[in-house]
């Protein structure tokens, strides 16, 4: 199930895949997200409306946070809380630092001061409420929210489903050449995806993964997220 611009280009992708392996994602067993919902980000952005793939590198190692989304963690709900951010958000690192970027990026934020008492005193009765919310205002921006890996099952078999991806995005990019969004790629995950995938004609964004400290105040990030007001009802 994927939105109908996408249908021929996702079944031609998926066509590429080895014979065995696509046997192993039919028997639709050991692995997360599943059958129903690994090619979600292809169901709500139309194909037309795609300005940015961020990569991301293989969905979340929790059933219950791999939706079909790269970076959306589907385990959660509230993005605010009283005191600032929610738990679920301050226990989730990459998740947590880009939201302070973000607020930094509108002007709610100091730089200086990220704490959650700052976090707090934030006026948030323009923001956005949910992990839901955040994944629609990226699709509104024409952010395509797409792993490299479309499943998990195991840390370790983690490069066998990145290599067993390949020719599917390989395809995928093909179909995408004359559109050339812009790809933005966190951390070390953009060397690897540099060396695997014919991304040398796309406009590319790099900067560290959001899993670094560094990254709330990484002015690139501010420039190109800041203007997208992802954080805004």
């Amino acid at each position: 199930m994927v939105h109908c611009s996408w249908k021929s280009v996702i079944q031609e992708a998926y066509n590429t895949l080895d014979s065995e392996y696509r046997l192993f994602l039919e028997r639709n067993e050991g692995y997360f997200p599943d059958r129903e919902n690994f090619l979600n980000a292809f169901i709500s952005l139309p194909r037309s409306q795609v300005r940015y793939i961020l990569f991301g590198q293989d969905p979340y190692p929790r059933r219950e946070s791999a939706g079909g989304y790269a970076f959306i963690d589907e385990k959660v709900k509230r993005i605010f809380s009283d005191n600032g951010l929610s738990k679920e958000v301050n226990r989730a690192t990459s998740l947590r630092n880009f939201i302070k970027m973000a607020l930094i990026a509108s002007g709610d934020l100091s730089p200086e001061d990220t704490s959650q008492a700052a976090i707090a005193s934030v006026d948030k009765r323009n923001k956005i409420e949910t992990i839901r919310q955040l994944r629609e205002n990226f699709e509104k921006n024409g952010v395509l929210l797409l792993n490299t890996a479309l499943i998990f099952t195991d840390k370790q078999s983690s490069p066998k489903h990145i290599r067993a991806w390949r020719p599917f995005m390989v395809s995928l990019l093909h179909a995408m050449q004359a559109q050339k969004p812009t790809l933005i790629l966190f951390g070390t995950h953009a060397k690897a995806l540099k060396k695997a995938l014919p991304i040398e004609t796309f406009p590319t964004i790099e900067m560290e993964h959001p899993y670094n400290h560094t990254f709330i105040n990484n002015a690139d990030a501010q420039a190109l997220f800041g203007p997208m007001a992802l954080l805004e009802r």
